[in-house]
């Protein structure tokens, strides 16, 4: 679903940058919310992401809500103008510089990090192939933003994404939610 790989490719610009920098981050382990909002260049991946969520609201109420709860229980939510999910990231991964976000079919590069910034670049074999360049800002150990160019393909033709996304914590325990 090339929905999902979007959101892959969000989390690989956001968090890979840690396996490659030998001081890790300061951020807390735990449960954390990431909000998404993407907008396409031809704008296709709005509209397939407006006719998913009016699927999902012309469902069954029973159907619905377990579609809600199985998406719930993966830490997503697609809202009207932005989507969010949730991710359990652990003290040893931090520690490890391990999140076990990355695709195999990934890589990444740090091209510059000054501070709590870092720019970063990445590329996806997969399929279609994607690769763009991000920026991640921590504000503070419990937040932080990023945004993101992704050029890949859509029907065979070129597209580029804009992602702009902010994190934050939202507790220490992580539920039922496990990476």
């Amino acid at each position: 679903m090339k929905h999902k790989l979007i959101l892959l490719f969000v989390l690989i610009a956001a968090f890979s940058a840690h396996q490659a920098v030998a001081q890790p981050l300061n951020i807390e382990p735990g449960l954390w919310e990431h909000r998404i909002q993407m907008t396409s260049q031809s704008g296709q991946m709005e509209e397939a992401m407006r006719q998913a969520r009016q699927q999902l609201d012309a469902l069954p109420p029973a159907q619905r809500q377990m579609m809600e709860q199985m998406m719930a229980a993966q830490g997503v939510n697609f809202g009207k103008d932005e989507t969010s999910f949730r991710l359990c990231i652990t003290a040893a991964d931090i520690a490890d510089n391990k999140l076990h976000l990355a695709d195999e079919n990934c890589t990444q590069e740090i091209v510059e990090r000054s501070g709590d910034r870092i720019h970063i670049r990445f590329a996806c074999a997969g399929d279609p192939p994607s690769r763009g360049e991000g920026n991640v800002t921590i504000v503070n150990p419990k937040e932080y933003s990023g945004n993101a160019v992704i050029h890949t393909e859509m029907d065979g033709k070129p597209e580029e994404f804009n992602v702009n996304q902010k994190a934050r914590w939202i507790s220490a325990d992580c539920g039922n939610l496990r990476r």
